[in-house]
């Protein structure tokens, strides 16, 4: 029983706070797409949980660096598929356009340093929300104990 993980235990649960915080993504500035992949390249854990009263959900955001430069493909996806080719519907102050991209996914893009520490940063403080959401769910639905208790013991 202690060899399944206790994120395997509550995948209901999270799909559960999934659609309660679509409402936080759909004011970020995030689409869908981007939060998805940002919710792949983050992992949760539970800080201190052998202490009941200092144990918490945090956002493990460690791997975002190798997702950030395609949170830009995406966007730039979604607005071409959404007919903004022609400068409209870009929220990059930059020129954009396939040269861009891919200098910035080399490293090497003019502003793109700046946009990506912004988006690191956002994209840390919405998974962070998401975390703090989960174990309140979790709370008000008698399961964090189990939870905790679970990670205590992986």
């Amino acid at each position: 029983m202690s060899d399944t993980s206790w994120t395997d235990r509550i995948v209901g649960e999270r799909m559960t706070v999934d659609q309660e915080f679509a409402s936080q993504i759909e004011t970020s500035q995030f689409s869908n797409q981007q939060w998805s992949l940002i919710m792949t390249a983050t992992e949760f854990e539970i800080e201190h949980a052998d202490d009941p009263e200092r144990a918490q959900i945090v956002a493990n955001t460690d791997n975002l660096d190798g997702i950030i430069p395609e949170l830009e493909n995406v966007q730039t996806g979604m607005g071409a598929m959404a007919g903004g080719g022609a400068g409209g519907g870009s929220s990059s102050s930059s020129g954009g356009g396939i040269f861009d991209s891919i200098m910035g996914a080399l490293g090497m893009g003019g502003s793109g340093g700046s946009s990506e520490r912004e988006q690191r940063e956002a994209a840390e403080r919405l998974t962070q929300e998401y975390a703090t959401e989960l174990q309140s769910h979790l709370e008000s639905k008698g399961k964090w104990e189990k939870v905790r208790r679970t990670a205590a013991d992986g």
